[in-house]
């Protein structure tokens, strides 16, 4: 079995291809290795590389920015026509694709419920958009007969990966500044899940293994909590003395809104351990 990964350098990229290669020849392709927009050569590559499974990371991800008309544009060609054209190559060749999508999809503005994999996404921003056009892509060629995992997963967090736009997650920028700050201002809003990249990855390649159904699941930490929540956990475990301060969302200069309440719930696999569970053995790393 021969394993292909896009954005194999970046946080979520480097624990798929450490779990994967652990029992598969996986191939890993990043920035330096080809450019994924363009789309001639990514077919020509991936024709003459022949995988049986394709896992694509690839995303544009900056939230904020991605309200810019400009910066849209670029989303769209990353998160939307790029599962397209994985989806059509994947799917004239028998190749199952793997992709990953975002909570953001959801509007999370009316009632407080948990979000199924059956819910239909209503995004608020544009980001959210441009995750939900590529996931219409996917299903799309579902339809003509494409073998698709669509992930769904929320929150991110884990070691950073080597890639030159990889960020650091959430977890790590409060380590940081709270080594120069004894005072910091936190969402206390905007509940959904975190997500440990390893556990992740693990999830991801027992979907494959199993020979799971095809279709879109939900892969998250289970506890829904806020950033506030986060933070408070965070320092708890690592002993560090900081006062934070409860913020709200509308109290920020954002350019893009966020779901008040977007918390996936996974109703069709083995569930993943609590985040705060995940976050202990992160730090301890």
């Amino acid at each position: 079995m021969k394993i292909l990964i896009l954005g194999g350098q970046g946080n979520l990229g480097t624990q798929l291809v450490k779990v994967f290669a652990a029992d598969f020849e996986t191939i890993a392709w990043d920035r330096a290795d080809l450019d994924v927009l363009d789309f001639s050569l990514l077919n020509e590559k991936i024709t003459e590389l022949a995988p049986n499974l394709i896992i694509n990371t690839v995303a544009y991800n900056a939230v904020d920015k991605c309200e810019d008309k400009e910066e849209f544009e670029l989303a769209l060609k990353l998160n939307a026509e790029l599962p397209a054209v994985l989806a059509e190559i994947a799917l004239e060749r028998q190749i199952t694709l793997i992709h990953y999508s975002t909570d953001y999809v959801f509007s999370g503005t009316a009632e407080k419920k948990e979000f199924t994999e059956e819910d239909t996404p209503n995004p608020i921003n544009k980001y959210g958009e441009s995750k939900f056009a590529g996931e219409r892509e996917i299903l799309k060629r579902a339809e003509q007969g494409l073998n698709f995992y669509l992930i769904r997963t929320s929150k991110l967090f884990g070691p950073k990966g080597s890639s030159p736009v990889a960020k650091p997650s959430f977890f790590d920028i409060m380590s940081s500044l709270a080594q120069d700050k004894k005072e910091l201002t936190v969402v206390n809003e905007e509940l959904s899940c975190f997500t440990y990249t390893l556990d992740l990855a693990l999830a991801t390649k027992r979907l494959w293994e199993l020979e799971t159904p095809f279709g879109i699941y939900h892969l998250v930490n289970e506890g829904a909590c806020t950033w506030f929540d986060g933070a408070e956990a965070l320092f708890a475990l690592k002993n560090i003395e900081v006062d934070i301060k409860a913020v709200r969302s509308e109290n920020l200069l954002r350019a893009a809104r966020r779901p008040k309440f977007s918390v996936l719930k996974n109703l069709k696999v083995k569930k993943l351990r609590h985040w705060q569970d995940a976050l202990k053995e992160y730090i301890s790393k």
